[in-house]
């Protein structure tokens, strides 16, 4: 069989074997990989490689010596490459460099274009608007008729915006602890929500404590956090039973630990204890919106006390908003009046601007169809099924977790159930390694765990494209030597 055209004309020939439709492996068969050294050689060729093929983004970063780390956000560092890769076009489902090389966009900007780079609908949207002003801190006209979309689509009452997820989960977080007088959270270990203090904390030891790399920290948040394991019942019960928590603020599925999706059961029973104990339940939408048209917790049957959405939201534009039941409105109102006048703490001069709200609006009306997820999550599940041949193919035991139009290799042979399991699987090398590999043959894909996101306009023949990509790299080491246990 010929390498598929849109892999070979990215790279060269020689993609490696395709294999045919292979037997199962055993949930129970050892996981595998590769020995370090292999993976050490081969990714030393690809980033010599990708040295060679792009001169004027080593130009470029040579020349950004008045960005702090190099680059004007300092996790554009955090890809697995010898020097920044620098854009100079991003359209749909594809990115082109400044070398004038393209690439087939997996990542979408770790979620913020999830339905593509400037997609047309969102672009007039923001044409128009540029024409007409872009903040005033007065309501656009639209902005009624975009709070009761917002309102419909999720079931939540009551809507509020905010220019970043961070500050979304921020500012409800405030009005949740004024709102219930209390002021301990509950957070899951392994969750991320944003640049906020109170969830840099993990799990160590059943202990609660603060995340390694903090800076700058000046409150110890780990007095009014507390840490459990995901997916454990009998733990955030003990969690909640003080009665002194005033939210738990969680993903439905976690995300950024690598993907641990919830177990049966486990998300009900989560929305009974935070009840139980009158206890808040905040979800946090930004990155399992990719689940459906309703973010993943609606359709699971799952009513929070309060919501945010962030990245996605607005087509990618910066914005983010959280919505709140009637019930919690009201306590937020009374807290709000309690406090007399004087400024709250909570909000920006930009928050709920006029581009913000030509953006959700066009982002609400047009781009989160249920035609777009269907296409989205009709390919994520292709890739899945094609990336489970693959792995089988090559007798390797690794998981392939979807999560609607998100998909993401793991290298265990169950899912993990927690954030402790899906770190322990993971081999930070190999990782590194097939994100190079896949980008130096015109493929990007999340540069943390090797995730793929679907959006609007991708195509068949790219996920096939990822697919060889994937699998010729593979081919090259098991070639190169036989795969090992860990720590073999």
């Amino acid at each position: 069989m010929q390498p598929h055209k849109l892999f070979s004309q990215v790279f060269h020939a020689g993609a490696g074997p395709v294999y045919p439709r292979p037997m199962t492996m055993p949930d129970d068969a050892p996981t595998r990989h590769f020995s370090p050294a292999i993976v050490s050689a081969l990714y030393a060729r690809e980033a010599a490689q990708f040295r060679v093929r792009h001169p004027r983004s080593a130009a470029l970063a040579a020349r950004s010596t008045h960005w702090f780390a190099g680059t004007p956000l300092h996790w554009m560092q955090d890809w697995p490459l010898p020097f920044p890769l620098y854009v100079a076009r991003a359209q749909g489902a594809r990115v082109t460099d400044v070398d004038g090389l393209p690439y087939a966009d997996f990542c979408l900007g770790d979620t913020a274009a999830m339905f593509g780079h400037s997609p047309p609908a969102l672009a007039e949207a923001l044409r128009a608007q540029v024409a007409l002003g872009l903040s005033a801190m007065l309501p656009a006209a639209a902005s009624a008729e975009v709070g009761e979309l917002l309102a419909a689509r999720f079931g939540l009452a009551q809507w509020q915006i905010a220019t970043t997820a961070s500050d979304a989960n921020r500012f409800l977080l405030r009005w949740v602890r004024a709102a219930t007088g209390r002021n301990t959270l509950v957070v899951f270990d392994g969750c991320y929500h944003g640049a906020l203090d109170d969830t840099q904390v993990m799990l160590v030891n059943g202990r609660t404590q603060l995340a390694p790399g903090l800076l700058g920290a000046t409150n110890d948040v780990t007095q009014t956090t507390r840490v459990v394991e995901f997916n454990d019942e009998l733990a955030l019960a003990a969690a909640l039973a003080p009665g002194d928590v005033a939210a738990v603020l969680c993903e439905p599925a976690l995300t950024n630990c690598g993907m641990v999706l919830p177990s049966a059961g486990f998300l009900a029973r989560l929305r009974a204890l935070t009840r139980a104990h009158g206890t808040q339940l905040i979800l946090d939408e930004t990155h399992t919106l990719s689940a459906g048209p309703q973010g993943y917790a609606l359709a699971e049957g799952l009513v929070p006390d309060a919501l945010v959405v962030g990245k996605a939201i607005a087509g990618g534009l910066a914005c983010a908003v959280y919505g709140v039941s009637n019930e919690l409105a009201a306590r937020m109102q009374s807290a709000w009046k309690r406090a007399g006048a004087g400024r709250t703490g909570i909000g920006t001069t930009l928050s709920g601007n006029l581009l913000q709200i030509a953006a959700l609006r066009a982002t609400l009306t047009t781009l989160m169809s249920t035609e777009n997820y269907a296409h989205m999550v009709g390919l994520a599940t292709r890739y899945a099924a094609r990336l489970r041949q693959v792995l089988a193919g090559h007798q390797l035991s690794w998981h392939v977790t979807q999560l609607g139009a998100r998909t993401q290799l793991q290298f265990s042979a169950r899912p993990p159930r927690t954030a402790r399991a899906a770190a322990a699987s993971f081999d930070a090398a190999l990782d590194r390694l097939l994100q190079l590999y896949l980008l130096n043959r015109g493929l990007l894909v999340t540069p943390f765990h090797s995730m793929a996101l679907m959006c609007p306009t991708t195509t068949l023949d790219e996920v096939e494209a990822l697919v060889e990509g994937m699998d010729a790299c593979l081919a090259e080491l098991a070639a190169a030597g036989v795969p090992q246990p860990p720590g073999g």
